[in-house]
């Protein structure tokens, strides 16, 4: 049987233009996280800060 966990899918957004490019998958029990990472923008050509957007 699978595990039921509380978990929740989150788009990551980068701050330079505003594009959601990636799709994560975060735990919510216990409150969710501020993340915040470093990724590779496709629109911008270079590695953006992107942050937790919800949908």
């Amino acid at each position: 049987m699978a595990k039921s966990t509380k978990r929740e899918y989150v788009w990551m957004q980068c701050t330079d233009c505003k594009e959601l490019n990636y799709r994560t998958e975060i735990s919510v029990v216990g409150g969710s996280p501020k993340l915040e990472l470093k990724k590779f923008c496709p629109k911008e050509r270079k590695h953006t800060l992107h942050k937790l957007k919800r949908k």
